[in-house]
This record gives structure tokens, C-alpha cells and sequence, in this order.
């Protein structure tokens, strides 16, 4: 609880849950709390997630990279719950030590390897293909940059204004005030950025697009926090152009679904392209 003139102690001391929707999984130690198993499927890569903006980043890699005829990054889905705590399962962990989605299993090589940390995977993939990743040096420095940019920023949207908007058991002003301002200043640095070009990084669309459009592009379409009009983000129109841009890419629209729980055709696990749309079920426009 928020105490008035608490001072925090000599030395922290973990002795009660902290709060808020994550109490349950939240500890300050890692590694396995239980054996378990990971599945495995046919395909060359193998991918552990939920479908949260981070999982997203990589589904719509995926798709996208299929859209574009890679024919070899038909990839297997599964579903880690992390509010079950799957994510500490040994097998999770030996992909993962860091323990958070997503991870994956790269098995196209004559040796099999993991690749963990979502920015890592999409820059994995994207070499790998040779797509969606300027050639020229100016180019792919730039990439670089923006999707290290929200590698970095993200942190402050999601554990900081998104938990104490949404999650944190109490309202704390201060709190959401600090994280409010930055997460306002990040949209006006992709605003300015996005004034002058088509996407993130320039002409073309990148990894980088990749990254950012599930955390800050679905912010200000209304679908992460329900926040978009306590941020005002009507304000940064050239975010909105893109962000609806990215929205209607058929790729983007599949990779959403993959690994969700809940919400418009949703996708658990994802092991074929026919499973978006399986007989029986109405094809979606």
C-alpha cells in the first residue's frame, strides 16, 4: 500500500506479494519452479507465446515473411500462459533463463539453437530471410536503431503506464503522471518521425514497423489499455495514418490472432495456415 512518508527500508527484503494483477506470478528470483515439458511440432521453427504486443511483434514476422512466399518460416505456435505461470516450466526456462515471452526454437539448421528476447528474434528472422531488413548499410542502420528505440521505450509504456494505469492495485497520481508524460513523448518522437516518412524507418516496410506497431500503433487505435483518449492520441495524426495502415495488412491481421485467449477470432496455437480458417468456420473478410 501506498504509506505517507514511507522510506523504503536499508535493504529490500521480498516478504508479501507486491500487488496488482501479476502478484501471483511477480517473484525477485529465476529459473524453473517445475519440470515441464515443451511441445514440439513439424515445422523449422518452433514458437513459445502468448499473444500479447510482445508476441505479437514476432507472429506477424511470421506471417508476413509466409505473405512474401518465404516458404521455409512455416513455423508451430504454443501457447505459454504466463498468468499461469508457464513461462517458469524447466523447458520454457531452457530456452529462456530470462523466463518471458516469446521463445524460440530455431530448427532449420544442421543444429538446432534458441533465440530469445523478441527484437533478437525479429532480427534473427529478418537476416535469415534477407526480408523485411535494409541491404544498405544507411538503410539498416537506421532500421536498427528504431527497433533498438523500442526495445528500450517499451518498458515505460507497458511497466510503467500501462501497469499503474491498468494493473497496479491502487491509483498512484505521481506514478501515472510520470509515465503518462513519457509515454506522450514517445508518441510525439514517432509523429515527428512518421511525418516524414511512409513507415518507421523510411520507404519500406521493416522489422522495425514490426516492433513498435503492437505496442504504440495499436495504443492509438484503442486496443491496448483502453487509454487512447486519456493520452489524447488523436493529437498525432501521422501515428493514427500508419498505425491504420498497418492494421488492414492481412499478415498483420493474422499474426494478432496467433496465440491469443480471448477476443475476435482468436488463435491458441497456430501449426498450419489452414487453422486461421478451418472448414466449417466462415472465412473471415
Amino acid at each position: 500500500m501506498n504509506q505517507p512518508g514511507y522510506q523504503p527500508p536499508r535493504v529490500w527484503v521480498w516478504e508479501q506479494p507486491s500487488g496488482g494483477r501479476f502478484e501471483n506470478i511477480n517473484r525477485p528470483v529465476s529459473g524453473p519452479l517445475r519440470e515441464q515439458v515443451l511441445p514440439l511440432g513439424k515445422h523449422p521453427f518452433q514458437l513459445y507465446s502468448q499473444g500479447t504486443p510482445n508476441g505479437m511483434k514476432v507472429t506477424i514476422l511470421f506471417e508476413e515473411l509466409l505473405a512474401a512466399g518465404h516458404a521455409g518460416a512455416e513455423y508451430d505456435a504454443w501457447l505459454i500462459r504466463i498468468g499461469e505461470g508457464d513461462q517458469f516450466g524447466s523447458g520454457f526456462v531452457e530456452l529462456n533463463p530470462n523466463s518471458k515471452i516469446p521463445a524460440l526454437l530455431d530448427r532449420s539448421g544442421a543444429q538446432p539453437m534458441r533465440v530469445f528476447e523478441s527484437g533478437a528474434i525479429l532480427l534473427h528472422l529478418a537476416e535469415k530471410f534477407s526480408a523485411f531488413m535494409p541491404q544498405d548499410a544507411a538503410g539498416r542502420a537506421e532500421c536498427l536503431s528504431w527497433l533498438f528505440w523500442q526495445v528500450g521505450s517499451a518498458p515505460y509504456l507497458g511497466g510503467g503506464f500501462g501497469h499503474f494505469y491498468v494493473y497496479a492495485h491502487e491509483k498512484i497520481e505521481y506514478a501515472i503522471n510520470r509515465f503518462a508524460m513519457e509515454a506522450k513523448r514517445q508518441l510525439d518522437v514517432l509523429d515527428k518521425q512518421l511525418a516524414q516518412r511512409e513507415f518507421i524507418a523510411g520507404e519500406h516496410y521493416t522489422i522495425a514497423d514490426m516492433a513498435i506497431w503492437p505496442w504504440y500503433g495499436r495504443l492509438v487505435l484503442g486496443e491496448v489499455y483502453e487509454a487512447a483518449e486519456f493520452l489524447s492520441v488523436h493529437e498525432y495524426t501521422h501515428v493514427l495514418r500508419w498505425a491504420r495502415a498497418l492494421a488492414k495488412r492481412p499478415a498483420v491481421q493474422r499474426g494478432c490472432r496467433v496465440n491469443r485467449t480471448s477476443g475476435d477470432g482468436h488463435l491458441p496455437e497456430r501449426h498450419d495456415a489452414g487453422d486461421f480458417d478451418p472448414p466449417g468456420r466462415p472465412a473471415r473478410a
